[in-house]
């Protein structure tokens, strides 16, 4: 009897997990398009706009060529700790949501250390990006996973000075806790507003998004550790990187804003509003890229004008 419920256990936790990890795929995947069309906009052009209608199609084309391309191992490269690099920054990207709540209740693992595990989770992906440049015995990676690694390191100090004053406020460490504590007072952005600031600046060094993307400078340094990767290897980095973009964003909502249970359409519908709570904070990880461009807050508004070009 016991083997039967430990099976039931076994299979429960599975298909949760799957549950969780294909939308979080699709998320990251749509998430992609959605940056390539915003950029567009605001840079006068279309974006993609083939591959399906309106180029909805597009990220799966792209995950396809990536899937049935040549996965090239460099011949001196140490193959076992090259492959496992971008695996394990993968994996510790899909760990992060595990404690993130998408209601009351409704949370993997609502866990009273949740901003400690984040943390400690963002610290253990610093060795993948220096594993995959010494892995791949190439100066240029190596040089750049040491870039890479000294800014993640830098910034996880200023997130963590970030993340104290709002820890002192509520008195808890439990991300639901946090999003409770301002449905009873006032959320965190107007009364820890220059902690925000800050916060969301170091979040764009930690994921390595311009103006700090020194670490994947393409044009001027020869792009960085993950420069001797191809195919569904050079993916997991990808997939990675804009999993942990999600995350923060999603953090940065319950940490200030007051996640799922602050504003009114949140409360009557917690899941669907967790849904698209991260795009407060993903739509400046590339709208600030072209902050440069003039008027481009009015670009939006002709981007269907004949002016674009395809």
């Amino acid at each position: 009897m016991k083997k039967y419920f430990l099976i039931l256990h076994i299979l429960e936790n599975i298909i949760l997990a799957i549950a969780t990890i294909i939308p979080l795929l699709l998320t990251i995947a749509f998430y992609t398009i959605g940056e390539r069309k915003a950029m567009g906009a605001i840079q006068r052009r279309r974006g993609p706009n083939v591959v399906g209608f309106w180029g909805l199609l597009q990220p799966i084309a792209d995950g396809l060529k990536l899937i049935v391309k040549e996965i090239i191992l460099p011949r001196k490269a140490d193959a076992p700790i090259f492959i496992i690099a971008p695996v394990l920054t993968f994996w510790l990207s899909l760990l992060n949501w595990c404690v993130i709540p998408y209601s009351f209740g409704n949370c993997y693992a609502d866990i009273n250390l949740g901003l400690l595990y984040i943390l400690a989770l963002s610290g253990l992906s610093l060795y993948g990006v220096i594993l995959s440049g010494w892995a791949s015995n190439s100066k240029y990676s190596l040089l750049g996973g040491l870039r890479a690694a000294a800014q993640m390191i830098s910034y996880e100090i200023s997130i963590s000075l970030c993340l104290l004053p709002v820890i002192i406020l509520t008195g808890s460490l439990n991300l639901t806790d946090i999003i409770f504590f301002q449905t009873k007072n006032c959320i965190n952005f107007f009364l820890l507003f220059p902690w925000a600031i800050i916060l969301f600046i170091c979040i764009l060094a930690e994921t390595n998004r311009a103006p700090f993307d020194l670490p994947e400078a393409e044009a001027e340094i020869v792009a960085g550790y993950n420069l001797e990767y191809s195919g569904f290897l050079f993916a997991m980095f990808f997939l990675g990187e804009y999993g942990n973009m999600i995350v923060m964003s999603s953090l940065m909502v319950i940490l200030f804003f007051g996640g799922w249970d602050y504003w009114f359409f949140g409360a009557m519908f917690p899941v669907f509003y967790t849904s698209f709570y991260p795009l407060f904070g993903i739509f400046p990880f590339f709208w600030r890229i072209n902050i440069c461009y003039k008027n481009n807050i009015s670009c939006f508004f002709i981007y269907f004008s004949k002016s674009n070009v395809t």
